[in-house]
């Protein structure tokens, strides 16, 4: 899935045109129309994109966008767009975008400066949790319970209270150690951060259930670090090392004084982060997936290192290198707004938006439809049924919003999805009504913002339409390029065959590395491999408890990997003394491996996508033979007047 939703933001990045209106004609595929202003509206949006010069030329633009044009009206006859997956993708993202457009300003303000308010503070709490079970408890019953939890956590702590009460399936009894806002449901955020440290909540539900919490702790957030590190994966594929041997060797080097970044390079298994010498993305609490680095991070100063830490991922050591406090508020903003339309948030949100709504809609509700559903849900509703009469008006209508119409049958529909909430509850159907009633006018003038949003909002149309085609040219691809060459075996090896020379191995070593903080260290090194000296026999004389003078690695590198410098002279034996990624190092060489073809196993992945290409090439040839594109010259040479001026 992930792969796909790249592939598919890929397509949308290199074709993102907006939802046309219709213009002058530029060109026709088929006798359908495409507009200047769709075209130019792509080429300038995406001109920065653009990485090939020859691609920014105005008619070689026009060249691709006939490409897609016509990739699209091929997905189009072959009845993609009818696909019954591709339509449930389809609709599942219309649903996520809608919700960035169904919000009110001044609500969302209001959220957004909250949320930012609770991130900056950090709470350390623990909660009871009572999990959703209304087949076997009622409400009054789980409130009176979680009143008898609270007392033993109050007055007997965390341990007795998980002892006595957690068994992990109905109820949890949980040390939550430190969070801030978007880091729980709403709901039990709001009641953590409203409740004063040493203190515990009053029950409360959410939609896991029902809850008491105490706050241990409420501190100033800890801000953002930025961290380097050095890691030995508790994975090996060197046999001859030992992570925990390795990592304390890699210290020992550092309390010599050898530079952090230089051993980084030369030892790190974390190689996203090597390459800059073990530098990581800023992070703040919780934003890791291990704690104890995270911990381990902030209680650092600047410049400074801790001993070896060991976390699910390996052994780590890890350099401080800035702290900065929480962000302002106007720099987070932004990110703020998207996170509170994505939350529980949003229903607060929704109601405002409704409200507003209700100002341009012409809306009408029945104002006899809590007394006309009464009897139909009287005694029978909390224990799942419905009385309903020989002559329910189904299409009588509960709300009009402008010409559409929600019915009796819209609201029965609805009444019955949220049924099983209400069993066994101590209400009335009265209030069950109420207050149903109500969420359902919202949730139908919703309905009806959101059916009617692509004739409302041009901007909401225009990103639907791009992921709509973005979408379907994936479905396209994947049908008749991308399948096509991974599953074709045969083709595959013989484009393989003829393209042989394009798929070769550099000039390779098998070597054991010795890596020294000082030239006189690795000069030894060199005389005692020379006098023969095996590595163990090296590391005894030059290593000590207090000292790590030398570290070996194996393998086999091709000439350009990064440990090996690139004046390396490829002749088996022991090499001279290279300064190298600010160290010392002597390659002893077992074997020199020439360049050579690499085998289809060796090369698929390359071949493929190579593959893939010829077949597109191909393909496309098809699709210019097989529908008629005309140019309209007169309008492209205007066009091109217009960008020259």
């Amino acid at each position: 899935m992930h792969i796909k939703l790249l592939r598919v933001l890929f397509l949308i990045i290199c074709f993102n045109f907006s939802f046309a209106q219709k213009k002058e004609t530029l060109l026709t595929i088929e006798g359908e129309s495409v507009s200047s202003k769709e075209f130019l509206k792509l080429y300038n949006k995406n001109l920065d994109l653009v990485k090939d010069e020859n691609q920014k030329q105005l008619d070689n633009y026009l060249e691709l966008f006939v490409n897609y044009k016509l990739k699209l009206k091929e997905a189009e006859n072959l009845g993609l767009n009818e696909d019954a997956n591709y339509k449930r993708e389809f609709e599942n993202y219309k649903k996520q975008l809608t919700k960035n457009y169904l919000s009110d300003n001044q609500v969302t303000e209001a959220l957004v400066k909250e949320a930012y308010d609770r991130m900056r503070y950090d709470i350390k709490a623990y909660h009871i949790l009572i999990i959703n079970n209304t087949e076997e408890e009622d409400t009054l019953l789980t409130y009176n319970k979680l009143l008898d939890y609270r007392k033993i956590l109050a007055n007997e702590g965390f341990e007795v209270a998980k002892t006595k009460y957690h068994n992990g399936e109905t109820i949890l009894v949980e040390d939550l150690g430190y969070f801030s806002a978007f880091k729980m449901v709403y709901d039990f955020e709001s009641a953590a951060y409203n409740t004063n440290p040493g203190e515990i909540s009053m029950p409360f539900k959410t939609d896991f259930g029902y809850h008491v919490v105490k706050v241990d702790e409420k501190r100033p957030s800890r801000g953002t670090a930025t961290a380097a590190h050095i890691m030995v994966s508790v994975k090996q594929n060197d046999t001859t090392i030992n992570p925990e041997e390795r990592i304390n060797e890699i210290y020992k080097k550092l309390l010599q004084g050898e530079n952090f970044e230089a051993l980084a390079k030369q030892f790190s298994d974390d190689k996203s982060s090597a390459r800059n010498g073990g530098k990581l993305r800023a992070f703040k609490s919780g934003q890791l997936s291990s704690i104890v680095f995270e911990n381990a991070a902030f209680a650092l100063n600047k410049d400074e290192i801790t001993k070896p830490v060991k976390t699910k991922f390996g052994w780590h050591i890890i350099k401080l290198i800035d702290k900065q406090p929480i962000q302002s508020f106007n720099e987070l903003k932004p990110k703020l707004e998207s996170q509170v339309k994505r939350d529980a948030r949003s229903k607060l949100i929704n109601s405002a938006m409704v409200k507003e709504l209700a100002k341009h809609y012409k809306i009408n509700k029945n104002p006899k439809i809590i007394s006309y559903f009464q009897p139909i849900l009287k005694d029978a509703y909390f224990s799942g049924k419905f009385n309903l009469p020989k002559d329910f008006k189904t299409e009588s209508p509960v709300i009009t919003v402008n010409d559409s119409i929600y019915t009796n049958n819209d609201f029965l529909q609805y009444l019955k999805a949220k049924q099983r909430n209400y069993m066994r509850q101590q209400t009335t159907v009265k209030k069950v009504l109420e207050t149903e009633f109500e969420l359902f006018y919202e949730q139908s003038v919703l309905d009806f913002r959101e059916k009617n949003l692509v004739n409302e909002n041009e901007d909401f149309a225009d990103i639907l339409k791009e992921y709509k085609d973005g979408l379907l040219l994936f479905e396209l691809m994947e049908k008749e390029i991308w399948n096509k060459a991974s599953k074709d075996s045969i083709g595959l090896k013989n484009y393989y065959n003829i393209n042989k020379s394009k798929y070769k191995w550099e000039d390779r070593v098998d070597v054991v590395i010795a890596s020294a903080g000082t030239k006189e260290i690795a000069e030894r090194v060199k005389n005692l491999i020379g006098s023969g000296k095996t590595v163990n026999n090296i590391k005894t004389i030059l290593n000590t408890d207090e000292k790590q003078n030398i570290i070996f690695t194996s393998g086999l590198f091709e000439k350009s990997n990064p440990k090996l410098p690139e004046d390396l002279e490829f002749k088996k034996g022991t090499s001279m003394v290279y300064e190298h990624n600010q160290g010392f190092q002597v390659y002893d060489i077992k074997d020199v491996l020439p360049s050579g073809f690499k085998t289809l196993k060796e090369a698929r992945g390359t071949v493929v996508n190579d593959y893939q290409n010829q077949i597109e090439e191909q393909w496309l040839e098809g699709l210019r033979r097989k529908y008629r594109v005309e140019v309209n010259n007169k309008v492209l040479k205007r066009i091109k007047s217009k960008l020259n001026n």
